[in-house]
């Protein structure tokens, strides 16, 4: 009984794992990178979400417009809804302080409602109470940008692969894959960290998604069911972090994330790798030296998994039965909820592989191989080789 148990969760998940497809080298080179976008200051994605965005206040109301308005001006194909609820807080007096979550959702074409699986990508984006003036930098605001760049990096190729796929009559014979970003707002708690002082829009969102019914007939039963992986970003932006695999259940979905890294690493595509070639260039002795990866336990066998010691947005999900990714390090750098977590301390090449990792990661998972702009590998590829 045991052995048929086992292989039966085997064959639950090696769907997910054969649709996983892999991106050749002249793609990987030819992502685009954020550029410009991620300067503290100035950076179109990143410079608005280093502000002090406590949930309910204005901070948290003009982050929140800056994501809907990216999306409504660049991503117009993205479908947006704002998941509201409120709750009262140690620090509130009684009143009720409101959570906006903002989803983001891109489906193939023609799609019924029910019958699309999704990768949800997803990060919180307010900020502690305290200390007064906090930014949160690596929490969270650079995952959050990282997501919206790896979302319009996607995107074209999304709707080359769908026409290519109608064009062919292929569209209604493959599972229909989506992708979702979620931005979380009431991560933070605003006194003690407790089951009920944190959390605040993740907890709201997944309650109501497990009460939401699709139609009978649909593939999925709820937007919950409708989660194929759940991947959560989250203390991301500071030098040198190590990524542990943290759920046995999604163990193959982290080695697809360690092997895309060591690829791009190998490419001397990762900035912040003492390899690549602007660092070499700068230092005497030019000899290779050990690559600093972030994924460190790819080659993981039956080790303790200890996911669960970590709180985080994906508990609500996690406890109603949703598979995690949690990218996430141990240790938490050592900015963690302190002052310093602001734009001047994030390590900007670091940054920077981050949203090359999760954008190819995300390019393989959706099997966009094929459909990225060559004209846009080109300038890419070009502009890279003038850099150096």
């Amino acid at each position: 009984m045991e052995l048929f148990i086992m292989l039966l969760r085997l064959l639950c998940l090696l769907p997910l794992a054969m649709a996983y497809r892999t991106l050749s080298d002249a793609t990987l080179k030819g992502l685009p990178t954020p550029g410009n976008d991620f300067d503290i200051t100035t950076g179109a994605l990143l410079a608005p979400v280093l502000r002090p965005r406590v949930s309910g206040t204005e901070g948290s109301r003009a982050v929140l417009q800056h994501f809907i308005d990216f999306f409504k001006m660049e991503l117009p194909e993205w479908r947006l809804e704002l998941h509201n609820s409120s709750s009262t807080t140690p620090t509130s007096n009684g009143k009720p302080v409101p959570f906006v979550n903002l989803i983001a959702t891109r489906d193939p074409p023609n799609s019924g409602v029910g019958d699309v699986g999704r990768l949800a990508l997803v990060a919180h984006y307010d900020s502690k109470l305290e200390p007064v003036g906090f930014i949160g930098a690596i929490d969270s605001a650079a995952p959050c940008a990282m997501l919206m760049h790896a979302a319009r990096s996607v995107d074209k190729a999304l709707t080359k692969k769908w026409a290519a796929m109608a064009a062919d009559g292929t569209d209604d014979l493959e599972d229909k894959k989506g992708v979702q970003i979620l931005l979380l707002d009431g991560e933070e708690a605003f006194k003690v960290w407790t089951a009920t002082d944190s959390l605040y829009g993740s907890r709201a969102l997944a309650e109501e998604w497990e009460a939401t019914f699709h139609p009978a007939a649909s593939t999925y039963k709820t937007p919950l069911d409708s989660i194929d992986l759940f991947v959560l970003l989250d203390l991301l932006g500071s030098k040198g972090p190590t990524v542990p695999s943290y759920f046995k259940t999604t163990h193959w979905a982290y080695k697809h994330m360690a092997d895309v890294e060591r690829r791009l690493r190998n490419l001397g595509l990762f900035k912040s790798s003492p390899n690549h070639a602007l660092k070499v260039a700068k230092r005497k002795n030019k000899n290779k030296r050990a690559e600093p990866y972030f994924l460190t336990e790819a080659n993981k066998g039956d080790s303790a998994y200890y996911g669960g010691y970590i709180e985080d947005d994906h508990v609500p999900f996690l406890a109603r039965g949703v598979e995690v990714l949690h990218v996430i390090p141990s240790p938490f750098p050592h900015v963690w909820h302190d002052i310093t977590d602001d734009g001047k301390h994030l390590d900007m090449d670091t940054v920077e592989d981050w949203a090359r990792l999760v954008t190819a990661f995300t390019a393989e998972w959706m099997e966009l191989e094929g459909f990225f702009d060559a004209r846009t590998k080109q300038k890419v590829e070009s502009a890279g080789k003038s850099e150096l």
